[in-house]
C-alpha cells in the first residue's frame, strides 16, 4: 500500500470516527432559533405601503361579527362600532396596542431543554394542521385519521431533530363527540412528545373542560401557568375582514387561562383573499393587527403570535395550492411584515398539493421551507408531512421532513466568514509541498461535523455503491426508520400513575 493510499484510508477512519461520536448540543451544524432575515422579497417602501394600505383598511372597512365581549373590550380600548355593526380601528389605537404587545415570548415544553424563544426572526420549524387523512404510503391511499396516527406523530416528532414543536397535525375523526376529541388531541400530544404543543378547542363551553385535563398533566393550575407548554391555534377571524364570533370567545377564555395564542388569519388568494399577492398580505396583516388589538385590550402583553397564513388558489380551478411558489413569496413576505413590526409571527410553509412523498412533494416543500427560513420567519409552520394542500398528513413524509428541513436550516444559517474560514492558512498547508486535497487536513476534520449536516435517510452513494447495498429505496427507509420509533417506549409518556388518573377522570379513548 502507498503512503498516499495509507494517508487517505487514515483520513478517512479519522472521518468515520468522528461522525460516530456524538455532538455536543451547542456544535450542532443547525439548531433551533437560528437567525434568518437575508431574504427580503419586499422592499423597505413596499412594507410600508403594506403597512399603511392595512392601517387605511383598518379604519375604512374594518372587522364585522365581533362577539359582544369582544365589542366591549375593543371599543372600551378605542375601537369604534359603526351603524353597520362593523369594528373599526383608528390608526392611533393600533399604535398604541403595538406599544405594549409582547415582542419575544417563550413557548415552553413539558421539559425545560426544549423550551423555544420566540421573536426577533428565530426561526424554529414544526408541524401544524389540521389534516384529515393519514397517507397510506405502502398501499398509495388515504384513510380518516385517528387519535392513534396524532399520538404516532407525536412520538414521531419527539424524536427529530429539526422539528421543534408540534402543532396537532390531523383531526381525530373516530372520537365524533367533539369535546372528547379536544380532550384526546390534548391528552395524544401531550402524551407523544414533551416539546411545545399546539391544539384547537371546538367551542367556548368546552375549554374550561380541557383545562382540568391539562392542569393536571401539569400538575396544578399554579404550575400551568408557570410554564404554559400548550399553545392555542385560533382562527379568529372569517376572511375577509369578519371575527369568527365562535374562535373570539374560545381566545378569551384561554387569555384567562394564561395560554398562548396563534392569531390565525388564513384568507386564499383569488377566493378570500385578493389575488395580488401584496393585497393578500395587506388583509392578513389587517386581520392580524385587530387580532393583536383584541389580544392587549383584554391583556396587554399575553404571548401571542402573529399568524398571518394567507393561502394561494391555483386560478384555473379556483382550489388551494399549497406547494406554489406563490404560496412560497406569500409566506416570506408576511415573514418580513412581522419584522417590519417586531411581533413574534408564524406562517405556513412546507405543504406540498403532491398527494405522495414523491419529487413534486420534495420541491414543493423545499422551496417554501427555504424561503421561509432565509426571511426570518419565528415560527414556520405546517414544515412537514402535510400534503393534499391540508388534507391528508404522512408519517413517512413528517421523517423525511426532518432531513429537509435540516438542510434549510443550514441555508438559514448561511456563511461565517472569519480569518480561519477563509482558509489560507489550510491552502498554503495543503498546496506548497502538502498533499494536494483537504481530506485529512485538520481544519477539515474539525468542521465537518460543525458546518455540515448530513441527511439521515437521504441517500449520497455512488450508483456503484447503490448497486451493492441492495438499491435502498427512499419511502421503504422511512417507513424502516417510523416503525422502529413507533416499537419503542415512548420518552415523553406520562408517569403511570399520572396516566391512570387521567383515565379515571376523562374519558381518554387511546389505548393504553
Amino acid at each position: 500500500m502507498s503512503k498516499d493510499t495509507t494517508r487517505r484510508a487514515g483520513g478517512r477512519a479519522a472521518r468515520v470516527a468522528l461522525r460516530a461520536a456524538p455532538l455536543a448540543e451547542d456544535i450542532r451544524p443547525v439548531q433551533p432559533g437560528m437567525s434568518g432575515g437575508t431574504y427580503r422579497p419586499l422592499t423597505d417602501a413596499g412594507m410600508a405601503r403594506i403597512h399603511e394600505a392595512a392601517l387605511q383598511a383598518l379604519e375604512e372597512i374594518g372587522l364585522a361579527d365581533a362577539p359582544p365581549s369582544g365589542v366591549l373590550a375593543l371599543t372600551g380600548a378605542g375601537a369604534v362600532q359603526g351603524d353597520d355593526g362593523r369594528i373599526r380601528f383608528p390608526r392611533a389605537l393600533v399604535e398604541d396596542m403595538l406599544a405594549v404587545a409582547a415582542r419575544e415570548i417563550t413557548l415552553f415544553g413539558r421539559e425545560p431543554s426544549r423550551d423555544l424563544r420566540i421573536g426577533g426572526g428565530r426561526v424554529h420549524y414544526g408541524t401544524a394542521g389540521a389534516a384529515v387523512h393519514l397517507v397510506d404510503v405502502e398501499g398509495r391511499t388515504y384513510r380518516d385519521s385517528t387519535v392513534q396516527d396524532i399520538y404516532d406523530a407525536a412520538r414521531i416528532a419527539d424524536r427529530l431533530d429539526n422539528i421543534h414543536f408540534l402543532q396537532r397535525p390531523m383531526v381525530a375523526r373516530d372520537i365524533p363527540d367533539n369535546f372528547e376529541m379536544d380532550l384526546n388531541t390534548i391528552y395524544a400530544c401531550c402524551r407523544g412528545t414533551t416539546k411545545h404543543v399546539g391544539v384547537s378547542f371546538t367551542e367556548r363551553g368546552f375549554v374550561d373542560g380541557c383545562f382540568e385535563l391539562i392542569h393536571v398533566i401539569a400538575g396544578g393550575e399554579d404550575a400551568w401557568r408557570a410554564r404554559p407548554f400548550i399553545s392555542n391555534s385560533n382562527c379568529f377571524v372569517v376572511p375577509p375582514m369578519k371575527f369568527a364570533t365562535e374562535s373570539c370567545l374560545v381566545m378569551e377564555r384561554c387569555i384567562a387561562q394564561g395560554m398562548p395564542v396563534l392569531l390565525l388569519s388564513a384568507g386564499q388568494a383569488g377566493a378570500t383573499a385578493p389575488a395580488a399577492i401584496a393585497g393578500a398580505v395587506v388583509q392578513a396583516i389587517a386581520e392580524c393587527l385587530a387580532g393583536m388589538v383584541y389580544v392587549n385590550a383584554i391583556r396587554p402583553g399575553h404571548p401571542a403570535i402573529f399568524g398571518t397564513w394567507p393561502f394561494v388558489s391555483d386560478l384555473r380551478s379556483g382550489a388551494m395550492s399549497g406547494g406554489s411558489g406563490e404560496q412560497a413569496l406569500l409566506t416570506a413576505a408576511c415573514s418580513q411584515m412581522h419584522g417590519y413590526y417586531g411581533l413574534p409571527g408564524g406562517a405556513a410553509a412546507g405543504i406540498a398539493d403532491a398527494k405522495l412523498p414523491d419529487m413534486q412533494a420534495g420541491w414543493e416543500q423545499m422551496c417554501s421551507n427555504v424561503m421561509a427560513g432565509l426571511s426570518g420567519l419565528d415560527m414556520v409552520y405546517e414544515a412537514a408531512g402535510m400534503h393534499a394542500s391540508l388534507l391528508g398528513f404522512c408519517l413517512e413524509s413528517l421523517i423525511l421532513g426532518d432531513d429537509l428541513i435540516g438542510q434549510a436550516l443550514r441555508c438559514v444559517r448561511g456563511v461565517e466568514v472569519t480569518e480561519d474560514s477563509v482558509s489560507l492558512e489550510a491552502m498554503r498547508a495543503v498546496c506548497l509541498g502538502g498533499p494536494g486535497h483537504y481530506l485529512g487536513h485538520a481544519q477539515t476534520l474539525s468542521l465537518m461535523q460543525r458546518d455540515y449536516i448530513y441527511p439521515a435517510l437521504g441517500d449520497r452513494t455512488s450508483p456503484k455503491e447503490w448497486a451493492e447495498v441492495g438499491k435502498p429505496d427512499l419511502l421503504k427507509a422511512a417507513t424502516a426508520r417510523k416503525l422502529e420509533i413507533l416499537s419503542q417506549p415512548a420518552p415523553a409518556a406520562f408517569p403511570p400513575d399520572l396516566d391512570r388518573a387521567l383515565r379515571e377522570r376523562f374519558p381518554i379513548r387511546l389505548p393504553v
